[in-house]
Formats: C-alpha cells, sequence, structure tokens
C-alpha cells in the first residue's frame, strides 16, 4: 500500500528525494529545487509546483489535476514512464530527454524548449503554446494536438498524428516517417528537408511549403494560398483538390491537382518529364 501525503507543503532542496510508493494530493511544493529527484511510483493529484526541477529522474509517475507554475521550468528531464493529465503546465523547457510520456488534457502555456530529444510520447487533447515544441524527438502518437508555435517538431521521427492543428511556421522541418490525418496546418516553409511525408484529408496554406522532400504523399488534401511547392522534391505521389497557386521546381513524382496558376521549371538540371502534372 502506497504511503499518504495529504495537505502538505514542502520547500528547500529535495525535500522528498528518492520519495517512493506514496500518493500525494492537496500538496505545494514551495521555493527549492528538485522536490521529487530521483523519485519513484508516485502517484500526484492537486499538487502545485512552483519551482525548479521539480520530477528529474523519476519513474513511474502518474499526475492529475496538478499545476506547474512558471518557475517550475526544466521541470521533468531524463524521467520514464509518466503520465500526466487534466493539468496546466505553464513553466518553460518542462520536458528533455524523458521517455515512455502519456499527455491527457494537457495545456502548455509556454512551451519554449519543451519536449526535446524525447521517445515514446502519447497525446490526447493538447494545447502548446511555443516554439521548437518536440525537436529531435521520436515515436509520437498524437489526436487533437493544437500548436500555436514555430518549427514544431523539428528532427522528430516517427511521428503520427490525427485532428490536429499546427499554426506554425517550418513546422515538421528535418524529420523522418510522418504521417497526419484530417488535420489543418498553416505556417510557411512546411516541412523541408524531411523524408517519407504522408498527408491525408488535410488542409494546408503555408507559403513555399513542400520543398526539399523525399518521398511525399498527399491523399485528398487542399492546399490554400499555397505558392512554390515542391520545389526540389522526389518522388511525389500527390492527390490535390483545390487550385495551387504555384509549383516549382519538383524533380519526380505525379502531382495530380484540380488546377495550377503556375508551373515553373527555371532549373536546367531538372527533367521536367521525370514529374507528371496533371489536372
Amino acid at each position: 500500500m502506497k504511503k499518504q501525503i495529504n495537505e502538505g507543503y514542502f520547500d528547500g532542496e529535495r525535500p522528498l528525494f528518492k520519495e517512493h510508493d506514496a500518493q500525494i494530493s492537496d500538496t505545494t511544493f514551495g521555493e527549492g529545487e528538485s522536490p521529487l529527484k530521483e523519485a519513484r511510483n508516485i502517484d500526484l493529484k492537486d499538487v502545485v509546483f512552483k519551482w525548479k526541477y521539480p520530477l528529474w529522474y523519476a519513474k513511474h509517475v502518474v499526475v492529475d489535476n496538478t499545476i506547474f507554475e512558471t518557475m517550475s521550468r526544466s521541470g521533468i528531464w531524463y524521467t520514464e514512464d509518466i503520465e500526466i493529465n487534466n493539468s496546466a503546465l505553464q513553466a518553460p523547457k518542462l520536458f528533455r530527454r524523458a521517455s515512455d510520456i502519456t499527455l491527457n488534457n494537457v495545456h502548455f502555456a509556454d512551451a519554449e524548449e519543451t519536449m526535446w530529444t524525447c521517445k515514446n510520447i502519447k497525446m490526447n487533447n493538447v494545447q502548446v503554446n511555443g516554439n521548437y515544441f518536440g525537436k529531435d524527438s521520436e515515436n509520437i502518437y498524437a489526436e487533437n494536438l493544437n500548436v500555436v508555435g514555430n518549427y514544431v517538431f523539428d528532427g522528430a521521427k516517427n511521428i503520427e498524428v490525427h485532428n490536429s492543428t499546427f499554426v506554425s511556421k517550418d513546422a515538421f522541418w528535418n524529420c523522418e516517417n510522418v504521417t497526419i490525418y484530417d488535420s489543418k496546418i498553416s505556417g510557411e516553409y512546411l516541412a523541408w528537408n524531411t523524408k517519407n511525408l504522408t498527408l491525408v484529408n488535410c488542409t494546408i496554406e503555408s507559403d513555399q511549403g513542400l520543398c526539399y522532400l523525399d518521398g511525399l504523399k498527399m491523399i485528398n488534401c487542399k492546399l490554400l494560398r499555397t505558392d512554390l511547392a515542391f520545389e526540389y522534391c522526389s518522388n511525389i505521389d500527390a492527390e490535390i483538390t483545390t487550385n495551387v497557386m504555384s509549383i516549382k521546381n519538383p524533380i519526380s513524382g505525379s502531382i495530380k491537382v484540380k488546377s495550377v496558376d503556375k508551373i515553373i521549371f527555371d532549373d536546367p538540371e531538372i527533367d521536367q518529364n521525370k514529374t507528371i502534372i496533371s489536372y
């Protein structure tokens, strides 16, 4: 049976260092670094974290209805197996080099440099505000993920997204193996330097989006107000149900489009016959 810690207040450095097999509820962790460093098998409910590094090197943690205030920054690093539900995450840099992360009904108010170099991530009903969310992370599954912030998932691998919205310049750059279903993406320069991107039933608005890609598949997608698309893209298999403003210098593949205002081939090194553009 787990130890009960209720209505507590802790401050100072490492007040519950290596705490294990405990249920902590209605408790505030005040000023003082690393209150639950090296914790194991911890349940947190209705907790407030006010200061830095609350959950470093922790394992097997379940968090519910909890607040991470602004100064609880860099809060969850090197932690394994953590689930956070119904919580408000106000601090930046919260996740770094953590693994086996589950987030349900979570709001990141300031997600600057958050979820970097993490792996095995599941997200449902997550709101994100901040730049560079998910940088260099891998094995990501998301439903109802809504991101407002540039450079989301830069350098990430093995991503599957459903029913989500991204308002993000330079989203999905330098990625590998990304599949996005039934989602909306708005932002310049979408997915440059990415390998194996699949978009299904998506709506996209992007200035110079979808360039320098290798392995682009689009099924029943809309490209609204999108220009200079597909530059230096190879292995394209695209089905677009709307007008495209302009297509520029694709390298190879097939592009089926409702209509296109302008097709540009001005690089003499590109063989136009290697790309079929049909209406």
